[in-house]
C-alpha cells in the first residue's frame, strides 16, 4: 500500500507522467459510459493546471492490486453497482492509503451507489459538500458549488463526500452529470460554456487531489 505514496511523492517532478483510471465494477452498469470525457479531462488539465497525466486512463478493478497505482480513479454510469467483499476491502484500503475515488452519477445510478459507498465506510456518512469548501474555490472559482451540467429531475445539483481526518477521499457528484460536459462536443451537443464549466470544476477536483 506504500506504493500509492511513493507515486504521489513523484508528482512534484516536472517530467514525471501520472496515470488516473477509470473504475470497471461489476453489477450490470455501463462502467464504460462517456468514452471521451476522461481523455478530454486530462488533455484540460495539462493544458491549464500543468498536470502530466498520461493521455490515455487506464482501467482497473476495484479487487485489483493495481488500484494503488492511481491516486485518483473515476466512476460513472446509469444503472447498478455491486461490489464484492474482496472489491470493499481494497476499496477501503486505498481510500485509507490516500487514493482518491470520484463517482459521477451518469443518471440512474444514486438508488445502487448509495448501497455500495456504505459497504466501504459503514461508519462514515456521506456528507454534502459545502460551497465553501477548497474544491470549488481553485484554480477555478464555483461560488455556488457544484455546477450543474445536464438536466435529469429538475433537482440541484449536489456533491456528497467522504471524509478521513478532515480530507476528503471519496466524492460523489450528483444530479450534475460533470462527465457528460467532458465529453467530446458533438456527444450531447452542449453550449461550449457548459462544456468549459464541466471541465473547470474537473480541474477542480484533480487539483483538489494532487495539492491536498
Amino acid at each position: 500500500m506504500k506504493k500509492i505514496f511513493y507515486l504521489l511523492l513523484l508528482l512534484s517532478i516536472p517530467s514525471f507522467s501520472q496515470e488516473i483510471a477509470l473504475v470497471k465494477y461489476s453489477g450490470g452498469g455501463d462502467w464504460y459510459a462517456n468514452p471521451t470525457s476522461l481523455p478530454n479531462l486530462i488533455k484540460y488539465c495539462n493544458a491549464n493546471i500543468n498536470t502530466r497525466i498520461k493521455l490515455k486512463p487506464a482501467t482497473v478493478e476495484p479487487s485489483s492490486p493495481d488500484l494503488f497505482s492511481y491516486p485518483y480513479v473515476h466512476m460513472t454510469g446509469h444503472g447498478n453497482v455491486v461490489f464484492s467483499d474482496a472489491d470493499t476491502s481494497n476499496l477501503k484500503n486505498y481510500l485509507l492509503a490516500g487514493g482518491f475515488l470520484h463517482i459521477d452519477d451518469n443518471y440512474g445510478m444514486d438508488q445502487y451507489i448509495k448501497k455500495e459507498i456504505k459497504k466501504i465506510f459503514p461508519n462514515n456518512n456521506l456528507v454534502e459538500i459545502p460551497a465553501n469548501h477548497v474544491i470549488f474555490q481553485k484554480p477555478y472559482s464555483f461560488p455556488n458549488g457544484l455546477p450543474k451540467i445536464h438536466e435529469h429531475d429538475g433537482k440541484r445539483p449536489q456533491a456528497f463526500g467522504i471524509f478521513i481526518k478532515e480530507k476528503l477521499v471519496l466524492l460523489y457528484t450528483y444530479e450534475c452529470d460533470l462527465g457528460d460536459g467532458w465529453e467530446d462536443p458533438e456527444v450531447n451537443n452542449d453550449p461550449k460554456e457548459i462544456r468549459e464549466k464541466a471541465l473547470k470544476m474537473g480541474a477542480n477536483i484533480i487539483s483538489y487531489l494532487f495539492t491536498n
